[in-house]
């Protein structure tokens, strides 16, 4: 067994990660209807019972998977998302008043997002901009001659990605499409907790192979793994 020193004290325990998540704040998390989010610290948020919370994420994921919990026991007080439709209880807890819901479009999304970790201070958008229902009182911005809608960035309190590897500086690598949004939310959080499968020996990254550089990441998990049952069903 490869011993992994913790010389920059960024390898916690999920005890230890949870106990930055309290009642209220906003939570931004990585991962595509369920694949790519962190599953063992969703697992121990749920556990621990923090509510109110605003999630900002590509989607509320399916009733049991993801951040799905959360949001169907009432957990989640406002979803920045692209879309809820793979989750009926959002809809019923939108319906019903229970859940406030922003909808803004997937590219749109993840380029607020992006804003938020480069520190930019919006992003223009042509999408919806002749619509007042869709424009929604966001500012009007002219360029060139060609009307935009400024969107503002993004940014939470706390970030959750999961990763494939990690070493003790906190360089990510990912796997496949369980990258997507999660190099984007890693850069957009005041404090990133990366869920990783496997801690590796620093040096053991290929330097090439590294999409989140360590200097976004301030602790890491050790994975429980992922149960992909749910998948095929």
């Amino acid at each position: 067994m490869v011993m992994i020193r913790n010389e920059y004290g960024k390898i916690i325990s999920i005890e230890q990660a949870v106990s930055y998540i309290t009642d209220g704040c906003s939570l931004m998390v990585g991962g595509f209807g369920g694949v790519g989010s962190p599953p063992a610290l969703l697992q121990a948020i749920f556990e621990k019972g923090v509510g109110q919370l605003t999630l900002i994420c590509n989607d509320t994921a399916f009733p049991h998977i993801g951040v799905g919990p959360l949001v169907s026991q009432g957990r989640v007080k406002k979803a920045i998302v692209s879309h809820i439709g793979s989750n009926p209880i959002a809809g019923q807890r939108l319906h019903d008043g229970t859940l406030e819901v922003e909808f803004c479009p997937q590219g749109v999304l993840v380029e607020r997002i992006r804003a938020g970790g480069a520190g930019l201070g919006g992003i223009l958008v042509d999408i919806g901009v002749d619509y007042e229902w869709l424009a929604n009182g966001k500012q009007v911005v002219e360029v060139n001659g060609k009307r935009f809608l400024l969107e503002l960035p993004l940014i939470a309190d706390i970030s959750l990605v999961y990763a494939k590897k990690a070493d003790p500086f906190g360089n990510l690598i990912y796997d496949k499409s369980a990258r997507n949004t999660n190099p984007l939310v890693a850069m957009a959080g005041t404090m990133t907790i990366a869920e990783v499968e496997e801690i590796v020996p620093l040096g053991e990254l290929d330097p090439e192979a590294i999409v989140t550089p360590g200097v976004f990441v301030n602790y890491i998990v050790q994975s429980s793994g992922v149960n992909w049952k749910w998948i095929w069903e």
